[in-house]
């Protein structure tokens, strides 16, 4: 493919809460055995995409070890691969990454050595499957200079975290809002985006000399008026993981055979870093039903409409219901845990009753040092 990726993954979310406490949105546990960030990195494998530059920044450890070798992803290349970007401090340049537009600045020198003419950028906190190469053509036919991904979202969706966009009859963007106050349309903007590499060079170069740092702001809603941006609309399944409510409905849409099957029996595949681990153990008296559990775990109870992650024990007499176990849990006997989201390598006493409330999913984390 005639595009080099860029995936941002620095940013933290406050609607995440304490799940995002200790590690980076984009390293988050989804659907059993993958993380956030597979998605987008398997998207640009599957898409024939051979350089791809993943920009991290808050609470990186988790997400860098996760992508500690590029393999998994067919990224070992001796050409191109897979390239992790933090901040550097230097002499010129005193400043963490300020916005999505300064972190692509800061990687000024892997664009300018890049010979692909274009540049895929994604967000690294979305699930979804794409080709972006239907993009990439359409963005050509269009004789586009950006082109926005976009999708449209149900009426009592709220979009208040999303940038917000309307198009004209030909699909060139007329309006961008980001996060607005009030409802101002249906039409989102998924965070994917394709330009000429030299016209982004171009862009982030401007930004810089006039000290502005988002790409969204000081790029897309900036320019509407003067470049052709267009959008292109997607229609399939796309996920953001930017609250609490939003991670727990889409795990527990992993529940559903069909998005199952869409996403890991129907090619192309998902890939993530994999462990050596045992298959999971059900022991004599266990219960599952409609739920996920992944290897490495120990089922010794009762598991209902749950997502229960790897490396993790569930004692005798346990009843787990529509809840999310994530990595390493140790649950004790006797213990009830509902509409919950424990997080990983936490100790659930026994005895413990732990409920939420639908809509209002309770966090249950104890004081440790590290999550993965």
């Amino acid at each position: 493919m005639r595009a080099i990726g860029i995936i941002l993954a620095g940013g933290s979310s406050y609607r995440m809460k304490v799940l995002a406490q200790n590690r980076a949105v984009s390293a988050m546990p989804v659907a059993g055995s993958y993380r956030a960030i597979d998605f987008a990195l398997s998207n640009m494998s599957n898409s024939g995409i051979q350089s791809v530059l993943v920009m991290t920044q808050y609470n990186g450890r988790s997400l860098n070890e996760h992508l500690s070798s590029s393999k998994w992803w067919d990224f070992g290349r001796k050409q191109g691969g897979l390239k992790v970007l933090t901040p550097v401090i230097t002499a010129d340049n005193p400043n963490w990454y300020r916005g999505t537009a300064d972190a692509m600045y800061q990687a000024m020198w892997d664009l300018k050595q890049s010979h692909e003419p274009y540049v895929i950028i994604a967000s690294g906190d979305c699930v979804y499957k794409m080709d972006y190469n239907k993009v990439l053509d359409y963005h050509i036919k269009k004789k586009a200079e950006i082109t926005v991904v976009c999708k449209e979202m149900p009426e009592d969706a709220n979009l208040e975290r999303y940038g917000v966009i309307r198009m004209d009859d030909e699909c060139r963007i007329t309006e961008f809002v980001e996060k607005p106050i009030a409802q101002s349309g249906k039409q989102i903007s998924c965070g994917i985006y394709v330009l000429r590499r030299r016209l982004l060079i171009e862009l982030l170069e401007q930004c810089a000399e006039e000290g502005r740092y988002d790409f969204v702001r000081d790029v897309l809603v900036r320019y509407k008026d003067t470049k052709k941006i267009y959008g292109y609309k997607f229609s399939e399944y796309w996920s953001n993981i930017a609250s609490v409510q939003d991670y727990y409905d889409t795990n527990m849409d992993f529940l559903k055979k069909e998005m199952r099957d869409y996403f890991f029996k129907t090619y192309p595949d998902i890939y993530t870093k994999v462990e050596d681990m045992a298959p999971a153990k059900f022991n004599a008296g266990s219960k599952v039903r409609n739920s996920l559990v992944a290897s490495g775990c120990i089922v010794n109870g009762n598991v209902e409409n749950s997502v229960i992650f790897k490396k993790v024990y569930v004692g005798n007499n346990v009843t787990i219901k529509n809840s999310i176990i994530l990595n390493d849990v140790y649950i004790g006997d006797n213990t009830y845990i509902e509409n919950c989201i424990v997080e990983s390598r936490d100790t659930i006493r026994a005895n413990t009753t732990l409920i939420g409330e639908p809509g209002e999913i309770k966090l249950v984390m104890n004081d440790n040092d590290s999550h993965v």
